[in-house]
């Protein structure tokens, strides 16, 4: 994948941010994930590549689009696609921050073709890549990443998905003395939040989606990071439904690589409600603002994106801000 396609990429992203933002705080999940994904499909159309959907809305007969298999791209390099076209959507109808529109991209065969069930995960930066252990108690992980942050345990703060499973490793990390950010809803910002300094986070903990997962991989792929995860079935359905998508053993504990392969992996998301690392989509009169981020780890290159987007014929009076 050439440079090129990056900017495509935060298109396909920005497009999808664009249409779910009109519904934030409006109450309706569903029409907002469905803005979004319309949205992203309509933009793929025009990127130059020869696109598979492995992690999508779901099977064919769950998702009219961008389900798992669809074919997309105006034709060129094959590769392999994960898409959220709107993560977090409780977040966008209750108006809270968070949400973002994301996709992650490498050569074909480069994605694990994650079912959809939960997944363990631990997420951290570049400076404790190689460090953390899912296995080992939450203590032992704080303070190996409290030691390659040059800094106590008690600076740290850990994202946890505000749920009753959690509820044990919530405690523990308590005990350790750690500070701890709960969320409703969406890991895969956090996870990225984790790997970038300056957004006060230091590390991601808990069950959420096994699809998420592979897509926050991406990005910590591409940032330097780390993350250590094992599925999570919660009945013999499942278990049986990770085998037949390859995955023999259900207690293996999937490395960052075992999640994204290869060098030429892409990643590109636009924040739909603020977050610690993305400004929201905002509106105003003939326009929009969106605010992105796209990585390529080929080249270790990670850029933010501001755009205005005319959205008629009239000129844009910019404010600096």
């Amino acid at each position: 994948m050439d440079r090129e396609l990056a900017l495509e990429f935060v298109r396909v992203t920005e497009a999808a941010a664009i249409a779910c933002g009109r519904w934030m705080g409006k109450g309706d999940k569903i029409a907002a994930d469905q803005a979004a994904v319309d949205a992203m499909r309509q933009a793929f159309d025009s990127v130059s590549i020869s696109g598979t959907v492995v992690i999508g809305e779901g099977e064919m007969d769950e998702a009219p689009m961008l389900y798992i298999g669809e074919k997309v791209g105006a034709g060129g390099l094959e590769v392999d696609i994960a898409v959220d076209p709107l993560e977090g959507t409780n977040l966008v109808a209750k108006g809270l921050p968070g949400s973002i529109a994301v996709i992650a991209i490498a050569p074909k065969g480069g994605l694990l073709h994650a079912p959809d069930m939960y997944m363990d995960k631990i997420a951290v930066g570049p400076a404790a890549a190689g460090k953390i252990d899912i296995n080992a108690p939450v203590r032992e992980n704080l303070k190996a990443v409290a030691s390659s942050l040059n800094r106590k345990v008690e600076d740290l703060t850990v994202v946890i998905l505000d749920r009753p499973r959690h509820s044990k490793i919530i405690q523990e990390v308590r005990e350790a003395g750690a500070r701890i950010k709960l969320i409703s809803d969406g890991d895969v910002s956090p996870a990225i939040n984790a790997a970038i300094e300056g957004t006060g986070v230091h590390m991601l903990l808990g069950i959420g989606g096994a699809p998420e997962g592979v897509i926050a991989a991406a990005a910590l792929k591409c940032l330097g990071g780390d993350m250590q995860a094992k599925l999570w079935p919660e009945n013999e359905a499942e278990v049986e439904r990770a085998k037949q998508m390859g995955i023999t053993d259900i207690n293996k504990v999937l490395t960052i690589d075992d999640l994204v392969h290869g060098e030429d992996v892409m990643f590109a998301a636009t924040a739909i409600t603020q977050g610690d690392l993305l400004r929201g989509v905002s509106y105003f009169g003939g326009g929009v603002r969106t605010h992105s981020i796209v990585m390529r780890y080929k080249t270790g290159t990670v850029r933010f994106i501001d755009a205005i987007h005319k959205l008629d014929r009239k000129p844009l009076f910019i404010k600096r801000s």
